[in-house]
């Protein structure tokens, strides 16, 4: 190729032969690249075929697939983190359905986060969601809020059960390690002083923590002796 060739009187001529501005030498040359396709697949045992996931990614462009053959709810898929790895500003990780992805709607939606962050795109075969286009940042934006909804609801009912136990005279949280009686006992011995708090917890078969925490414990009022009633 002649090293003097001029590319913007390339771009001029160009554009007198075909009517339209062409762009300079210069924006071509700092014109941005195309991202990739990267696909993930996953299966729960290994007695599952991804042949399915794998031929509809390879269709859909992707240069690379990512096989996990792990079960959803593990937090830890090697697999994924390599892609995730891979993963650079303008690349699109695409999978063939979206809880292929996700464990829940509030995991899915905090990896896109992820991604979205990161300037990488996410396409879903299935579902036909793909956060490059406008359409699918809404579709994303719609299933964000319908997640916060769904975690205030949760809430609220929470606290409205724990409301209505209070009002019944019931409290929220685990049952008592110890009984009424045990709780008495580990207080009788932890002001003898004749034992160390650890002692007290191999006595009654509980831990330090325990112990401690029932003697933090106002005591109970003792219960008022029931009045024997006469025979009519």
């Amino acid at each position: 190729m002649r090293s003097d060739i001029d590319p913007d009187r390339v771009a001029e001529l160009s554009a007198e032969i075909y009517g339209s501005e062409l762009p300079g030498g210069d924006e071509f040359r700092y014109a941005r690249p195309v991202g990739h396709l990267l696909g993930y697949a996953r299966v729960s045992t290994a007695d599952q075929d991804a042949a399915l996931q794998i031929d509809a990614l390879n269709r859909a462009g992707c240069y690379r697939v990512f096989v996990d053959t792990i079960s959803g709810s593990l937090q830890q898929r090697p697999e994924l983190d390599k892609l995730l790895d891979q993963l650079r500003p303008g690349d699109t990780l695409v999978v063939w359905r979206l809880d292929r992805l996700g464990r829940s709607i509030r995991h899915l939606i905090d990896q896109l986060q992820v991604l979205s962050d990161r300037g990488v795109g996410f396409r879903s075969l299935q579902e036909t969601i793909d956060t490059t286009s406008p359409g699918g940042r809404l579709v994303f934006h719609v299933f964000a809020a319908l997640a916060e909804f769904e975690r205030d609801l949760i809430r609220e009912r929470t606290n409205a059960g724990l409301e209505a136990a209070r009002a019944r005279g019931r409290t929220g949280g685990r049952p008592s390690a110890l009984s009424g009686d045990q709780v008495r006992a580990a207080r009788r011995m932890y002001e003898q002083k004749d034992m160390t708090v650890a002692q007290i917890g191999e006595v009654l078969g509980v831990s330090r923590t325990t112990i401690y925490r029932a003697l933090n414990r106002p005591p109970a009022a003792p219960a008022s002796p029931r009045r024997a009633t006469s025979a009519v």
